[in-house]
């Protein structure tokens, strides 16, 4: 079966038409690439028409023609585009046997409307496909390559070489030492799989949506996606935004690399902004931009939250609502943005963002609801961006046949094992709390989503089920590397002290002993608030051995994670966005106390879900033994999920729970917004007369 990945074609009437063929050939196994690849060349970005990478037939480039244009130069098109191919192929050593390619190319002009085949050109060495006995004929005489080399040719032309390459722990010199078990890791996973194919070069005219696991490939998904962009439509005006500030640096790297894979140049950086949501004078962002632009106020964090502390509410969802209140027109200034991490903003900022679009409305949001670290939950489409003038939704999101994808799924983890993966689900919605569920998809078929099959019962309100992850979403190289024990472990101690002695004879361990790297370990604290304080000890204790830490994104730069030499200690709205191989979770008892139990468990999912090789969640007391009871209940069960599914009665009991919290809050918001308005009218606090002018606007729209 050949998959097709539909990217940008000038050509799209005779693309449909090729794509159609390969599509009905259930004889051939590969992939079909439609306006891709581009190759980076010294004049800039070369596009292949159409490219299939088959097993059976080897590598084959299609030429096409969209009219009937007798005048092509057939034999130089051909020629140019089998030369940048094989140039491109021949820089890599695992492709070359004694200065020749191994790799079987082929070639052929496609030109389904002409009529007459051209006259002075030799169809063997150049051969015109007008009819589909054409495609049958010249398919059966091309040769395909060894299997070995048909997943290396993938990864080449799919540019993910680009990120192995970067780092190849060529200091291991123990065979069995987690740095040697890393490397193999990382060299295991060279290739995008279909639906990451599908995410990256599939771009619809209006809003995309790509939900996906923790560490399914997201941010490479979307990176690869601006690169490609960028390189089919320079003239186009990308944002891309994100909820941690980490992920600046990371996604400044990734773009550049696949840019030079795609036209052997830095990206343009006037047309592709790598951009905060917030934004100040002295950093870019797309509300500050929003603001200067519709000449309305900027508010920043600090007056921000002044106005709104006092109330419990959330900053930026307040300034986003603002900005909507005072805009009576919006400017459109982008054709592209994508924004990752969408779960944790405001809707309102989706809306906005939305706003500034060009007409063709191209928004690219990725979330994973489970990372959300405010128990906010997304709304569907149609609810965020609401109807128009007709009562019609804007945006609705349908997946047709033969149609790029509006609504992409990546099912496969290739962070986590398996075991990491079910036992952090299994926790986040309390599926072994021995009080019963905590939280749970109204939607059902979302477990199949994200790549869970029902081995027992049924996936019905009210019925026992069993859920399992597959080799497939869950890759078993993944877990084979080293004992379950060892790749996932809960660990409980008396006290503090205890804790933190064990995790600095572990981290000193680990370089050592283990050949790990500073960057390949994070300690992640649960609570912001205090983090700086309890790392204190730990930090202390780490620098009598000799051995460097930093605060991530406080002793260093906001938009720097890992720093060479140094551990990098964190809070977990920092480690948000970010992966190592070994991760500990200190203080994980925390999660089990306070009154925001689903916000807690999202929290520790969160934490759990950093970790691409071993995880350590450690804590001290009561909470922390009740949390390893939990965890060893998962682990007695081999990892599977078993529930009865909540009736719609139950979910809404669930969601009742938490919701009467907010309601609660939220009427004693608006108590508390009354009378602080009062106060402040009267001058018993101090706000300025432009501040009580905002929160009277923002009580009036509460």
């Amino acid at each position: 079966m050949v998959n097709v990945i539909r990217g940008s074609s000038a050509k799209p009437v005779s693309s449909q038409r090729l794509a159609k063929y390969f599509e009905e050939r259930t004889d051939i196994e590969g992939t079909l690439y439609i306006g891709y690849p581009i190759i980076g060349t010294p004049q800039g970005g070369y596009q292949i028409d159409a490219l299939l990478v088959s097993r059976q037939q080897g590598v084959i480039i299609f030429n096409i023609d969209e009219g009937k244009n007798y005048d092509l130069d057939i034999e130089g098109t051909q020629d140019e585009s089998i030369t940048k191919l094989e140039a491109k192929l021949l820089s890599y050593k695992e492709l070359v046997q004694k200065r020749k390619l191994i790799v079987n190319i082929s070639v052929a002009t496609y030109a389904p409307i002409w009529n007459n085949y051209p006259e002075g050109i030799n169809p063997e060495e150049y051969p015109v496909l007008i009819k589909d006995k054409d495609l049958d004929d010249f398919i059966k005489k091309c040769q395909g390559n060894d299997s070995e080399y048909f997943e290396k040719v993938n990864s080449v032309i799919q540019a993910v070489t680009t990120i192995r390459k970067k780092d190849a722990r060529s200091y291991v010199v123990k065979p069995d030492s987690r740095g040697a078990k890393l490397k193999k890791l990382e060299d295991s996973i060279a290739n995008l799989d279909e639906t990451q194919n599908k995410a990256v070069l599939e771009t619809t005219k209006g809003v995309q949506r790509i939900r996906g696991l923790a560490g399914s490939g997201k941010t490479i998904v979307l990176a690869l996606k601006v690169a490609y962009l960028h390189a089919t439509h320079p003239d186009w005006n990308i944002a891309v935004t994100f909820y941690t500030r980490s992920l600046k640096d990371q996604y400044k790297d990734l773009i550049t690399r696949f840019s030079y894979e795609h036209k052997n140049s830095e990206p343009d950086w006037e047309k592709v902004k790598i951009i905060h949501a917030w934004g100040s004078p002295e950093i870019e962002g797309i509300y500050y931009e929003l603001c200067k632009r519709h000449n309305i106020e900027y508010l920043d964090f600090s007056q921000a939250n002044n106005l709104t502390y006092l109330l419990n509410e959330d900053p930026f969802e307040f300034v986003c609502q603002k900005a909507f209140r005072e805009i009576k027109k919006f400017h459109q200034y982008y054709d592209l943005i994508l924004i990752d991490e969408a779960q944790d903003f405001p809707q309102d900022f989706l809306r906005l963002c939305y706003e500034i679009l060009k007409d063709d409305k191209r928004l690219v949001y990725a979330y994973d609801e489970l990372q959300s670290l405010n128990s906010k939950v997304m709304d569907s489409p149609e609810v965020i961006f609401g109807n128009d003038n007709h009562g019609n939704p804007r945006v609705k999101l349908e997946n047709l046949p033969s149609e790029p994808q509006q609504d992409v799924v990546l099912n496969t983890c290739y962070r986590n094992s398996r075991p990491i993966l079910s036992s952090a689900h299994a926790l986040g919605f309390g599926v072994y709390y021995p009080q019963g569920l905590i939280q749970m998809f109204d939607n059902r078929q979302l477990w199949q989503d994200i790549g869970y099959e029902v081995e027992e019962g049924e996936l019905k309100s009210g019925e026992f089920v069993k859920l399992i992850r597959t080799p497939k979403t869950s890759p078993k190289f993944l877990e084979e590397h080293s004992s379950i024990d060892d790749i996932i472990n809960f660990k409980s101690f008396d006290n503090n002290q205890e804790q933190f002695e064990w995790l600095v004879e572990q981290i000193a361990k680990n370089l050592k002993e283990d050949e790990l790297r500073c960057q390949d370990i994070m300690v992640i604290h649960p609570i912001p608030k205090n983090a700086r304080n309890v790392f204190g000890k730990a930090r202390e204790m780490l620098f009598t051995k000799n051995i460097n830490s930093h605060l991530a994104g406080s002793t260093s730069s906001p938009d720097e994670f890992f720093q060479e030499n140094s551990i990098a200690f964190t809070q977990i709205y920092r480690a948000k966005g970010n992966e190592a191989a070994m991760v500990y979770f200190i203080n994980a008892q925390e999660c089990l106390s306070g009154s925001q139990i689903a916000s807690n468990r999202n929290i520790l999912f969160t934490a759990m879900t950093r970790s691409k090789a071993w995880l350590r969640v450690i804590g001290y007391g009561a909470n922390m033994q009740a949390l390893e009871r939990e965890f060893q209940e998962i682990k007695s069960r081999n990892f599977a999920l078993e529930f009865t599914y909540p009736t719609p009665e139950e979910l809404q009991q669930m969601k009742k729970v938490y919701r009467d919290t907010l309601n609660t809050k939220r009427d004693k918001n608006d108590r508390e917004k009354q009378a602080i308005l009062a106060k402040a009218k009267r001058g018993e606090i101090r706000f300025s007369a432009d501040e009580i002018k905002i929160l009277e606007e923002s009580s009036r729209n509460a």
